[in-house]
């Protein structure tokens, strides 16, 4: 008889458990829901601030006052490649990051990171 007893009390406490580890992960989600929601005006404004690299290379051409010309002859590729590279069509090499961050006066890495 006592053992019966013992294991209806086992069963009752793993019951109770998981009811009560069911309870702690329905309160973590509605935190966590509550957080993500208050952000989403924060994430709007990162949104509409983040840069492409593009966008990015052209800010740093305009402020060194160098045309997409100059800009081309200096690291051996065509007008045609930096502008492809501004308006977003593609992505330079990553050579070609390299020569754009020493002719910009930059490392390349802070250009990647302007474009996050």
């Amino acid at each position: 008889m006592d053992s019966r007893i013992f294991f209806v009390l086992l069963q009752l406490l793993i019951i109770a458990a998981a009811i009560g580890f069911g309870i702690y992960m329905t309160v973590l989600i509605v935190k966590a829901l509550r957080k993500y929601t208050k952000s989403e005006p924060v994430r709007k404004e990162k949104s509409e601030h983040a840069k492409s690299l593009g966008e990015v290379l052209k800010q740093h051409r305009i402020d060194c006052k160098m045309t997409q010309e100059f800009v081309a002859e200096s690291i051996g590729v065509s007008r045609q490649a930096v502008s492809k590279w501004e308006s977003g069509a593609s992505d330079p090499s990553t050579t070609n990051l390299m020569a754009l961050a020493k002719l910009f006066n930059i490392r390349a890495e802070d250009l990647l990171k302007e474009a996050l």
